[in-house]
């Protein structure tokens, strides 16, 4: 008998997960009306250029990136809602393929962090 894959945890996303500040939550604690992020656009970007990049990087191809999406979207990260959960599952799947490490995302997130609290 096999044994359950079990994703790897990473401190920053566990980190993010733990925030609760999902888009619905924020958007009426600020009064925002637009039922979508306005990270959204950025987030569709960038999986459209990964999917464009197929085969000439690390970074999973377009039918891959999907699955362990759904995969990790209805597991790990089934708490969150949706588009928070395909972005956070995409982070995850960057990081287990070294595209990103786990230092730089925390960087990147305290530099965003700062931005915003300023």
């Amino acid at each position: 008998m096999s044994t359950p894959h079990r994703p790897r945890v990473y401190p920053p996303l566990v980190d993010i997960v733990g925030r609760g500040q999902v888009w619905p939550r924020m958007a009426s604690k600020y009064g925002v009306e637009n039922a979508i992020p306005p990270w959204k656009s950025s987030l569709d970007g960038l999986c459209d250029a990964l999917d464009q990049a197929s085969g000439t990087t690390c970074a999973p191809g377009p039918v891959e990136r999907r699955d362990e999406e759904d995969r990790l979207a209805a597991t790990t990260y089934a708490d969150l809602p949706y588009p928070e959960n395909q972005l956070v599952a995409l982070a995850h799947t960057l990081l287990d393929r070294g595209v990103i490490d786990e230092r730089e995302l925390a960087e990147r997130m305290a530099a965003v962090r700062s931005r915003l609290e300023a």
